[in-house]
């Protein structure tokens, strides 16, 4: 095992890998990553299940056995989808016993479609989570306005949640609020607030990439200075409010009656722009209580040679105050670039919903044209 990530571990920070596919489980890759690479989760989006259906024969075969049956796309995709989701809890499930459910978790999206829509929300949730049927199961729901209410409702019926597309510390706060809301529901449901589980997925290299647009449109010799700072800054305010929401009166009822802490996820931490360190958001965001959700290369990235120097984050939030402000200054509209990012955010999964419902549909025609035959 990578002695950089053993230390990186030992520093508090969960490592998931964020991406899955057939051809990972079917060839042990995931088990040989959790035992090599101290991967002790997973995440998903509709992305890489797009990215996972357009390569090879996995799919194969399930898809030929969905076209025989006759079953729609829609259908299709959620019994693909759920398989791998299935089958990636079953491999972590060690990692899940052993840490006694804080780590071993695998994540699955809701349909991206409805994600300004609260109540289809919820009801897909509970499908997905009856679906895979794993207690080390994250359902991912968006953080869109009408997203913070379906947490709630999630939670507060004990389904564990992934909430992803955070972007501004405004919405982080109100996540935050959503999750205290779900958990104080489910309490009063008499549920067992140690068995449910969250996780807060705030993404990092997206900002940068929106915000050095700005900057260098701004093009002047003050606002270059500032360029491929504000993710990292963005993130390590977000972990500052995360240790004032988490030490609140109201947060230490809930976990006296047994509830964990939802944990700041770093999301979005392969970096965009080829010019920067490609370990830079895993040497910047180190902090106890933290998961780290890292592309393959970034993983093997910092596997080799990643700086793990102890906390990256407590002592900077003055640092990254000032970043903040100095991006203000040169006239970079912070909310501004948050609604955007979260608007793309949404499109983008939307767009590779589409495409995995497109690569679906023709693999089915193709499979019902052929009698079902190999």
């Amino acid at each position: 095992m990578s002695e950089t990530l053993k230390r990186l571990s030992a520093e508090g920070v969960s490592v998931w890998l964020d991406d899955i596919s057939r051809e990972r489980l079917r060839t042990g890759n995931l088990e040989q990553l959790v035992r090599e690479r101290n991967v002790v989760g997973v995440t998903s989006n509709p992305t890489i299940f797009a990215k996972a259906l357009s390569k090879g024969s996995a799919y194969d075969e399930q898809v030929r056995d969905l076209a025989v049956r006759g079953v729609d796309v829609e259908e299709a995709v959620r019994a693909i989808t759920t398989y791998d989701i299935r089958w990636g809890c079953d491999v972590l499930r060690p990692v899940y016993d052993r840490t006694e459910g804080l780590d071993g978790r695998v994540s699955i999206e809701v349909d991206p479609r409805l994600a300004r829509e609260t109540e289809k929300t919820v009801a897909e949730a509970r499908a997905l989570w009856w679906m895979v049927d794993r207690p080390n199961l994250l359902i991912k729901i968006p953080a869109t306005v009408e997203g913070l209410p379906a947490i709630t409702a999630a939670l507060a019926e004990g389904i564990s949640v992934n909430v992803t597309l955070i972007f501004s510390l405004e919405r982080y706060g109100q996540v935050i609020d959503a999750f205290l809301a779900g958990l104080e529901q489910a309490r009063a449901n008499g549920l067992d607030l140690s068995k449910i589980a969250s996780v807060a997925s705030f993404f990092v290299s997206r900002v940068d990439t929106e915000i050095d647009k700005r900057l260098d449109k701004i093009g002047s010799e003050e606002a270059a200075k500032l360029r491929s700072k504000a993710g990292v800054a963005n993130a390590r305010l977000a972990y500052a409010l995360y240790e004032e929401k988490f030490g609140s009166d109201r947060w230490q009822a809930l976990k006296d009656a047994g509830a964990r802490p939802q944990r700041p996820l770093w999301a979005s931490t392969g970096v965009k722009d080829p010019n920067l360190p490609d370990t830079l958001y895993v040497d910047e965001l180190i902090a106890p209580g933290t998961v780290n959700t890292m592309p393959e290369a970034t993983l093997e990235a910092t596997a080799d040679h990643a700086e793990v120097r102890g906390n990256t984050v407590q002592g900077a939030y003055d640092e990254a105050r000032a970043h903040m402000q100095a991006l203000k200054d040169v006239g970079v509209d912070y909310d501004d670039v948050v609604r955007v990012l979260e608007d793309e955010g949404v499109e983008k999964f939307e767009a590779s919903w589409s495409e995995l419902l497109g690569t679906i549909r023709r693999e089915l025609e193709d499979k019902a044209a052929d009698g079902g035959g190999a």
